[in-house]
């Protein structure tokens, strides 16, 4: 019992001398080639830019050429759906005719944006109660993704809007709208077609033909 009291009379009460070493954690050593995670807290915010840049822009070519069924759910965000939604929601902000004295009749900006993400919100909950295997984000990343169709017939009929209408021109604009949501919607079910089970996607594809449809209907309808 002496040689134990002794050895902890070594130190005076509350110290416990200097503790030097290593401490490692068994099989959390620095990886590796492709498996090495990246670390962005010291990258340049110029590079944090330029990589997030590239992402949105691979996810937009995915939706014009919608071959690859996972391109838009490996690494989902949402900066592409937010780009699409408020470029159009300034575009077909106030775009009616004027109804009254107080405002222009069209749509605010407001009820474009709101209508954009709801829509989306509701659709995603919609595959979710069918059973879908996607989580929610990913399906919303999809469906905003999915608007860049819609999108580039806004751009073009607003350029046809530039000249003087007629019959012939409202046909174009008619024309280009569908294209437009024939092209979304093909998109969206190729990205979400899969998710689905059996037998349940044609309630799943109800909701997503509805959503561009009202969408490019909205585009066709804007006139100023």
């Amino acid at each position: 019992m002496t040689t134990f009291d002794s050895k902890y009379d070594m130190y005076p009460a509350g110290d416990v001398g200097v503790i030097e070493g290593e401490m490692n954690i068994p099989g959390r050593g620095v990886p590796s080639g492709d498996n090495m995670e990246f670390n962005t807290l010291d990258e340049p915010i110029k590079e944090t830019f330029s990589r997030d840049l590239k992402a949105v822009g691979n996810k937009f070519y995915h939706v014009l050429i919608p071959r690859e069924k996972t391109s838009l759910l490996k690494e989902w965000d949402l900066w592409g759906p937010l780009l699409l939604c408020t470029f159009m929601a300034t575009i077909l902000q106030g775009s009616s005719e004027p109804t009254s004295n107080t405002g222009d009749g069209g749509p605010e900006f407001a009820e474009v944006f709101v209508l954009v993400w709801i829509g989306a919100a509701v659709v995603t909950l919609n595959s979710k109660l069918l059973g879908g295997n996607m989580s929610f984000f990913q399906s919303v990343c999809v469906l905003g993704y999915c608007l860049l169709p819609v999108a580039l017939a806004l751009v073009i009929c607003r350029i046809i809007l530039f000249s003087t209408q007629n019959t012939f021109l409202f046909f174009l604009r008619f024309v280009i709208s569908m294209v437009g949501f024939m092209w979304a919607t093909f998109a969206a079910t190729k990205f979400l077609g899969d998710s689905q089970p059996e037998g349940k996607k044609g309630l799943a594809v109800y909701p997503i033909c509805l959503f561009y449809f009202i969408l490019s209907w909205l585009v066709l309808s804007h006139t100023a």
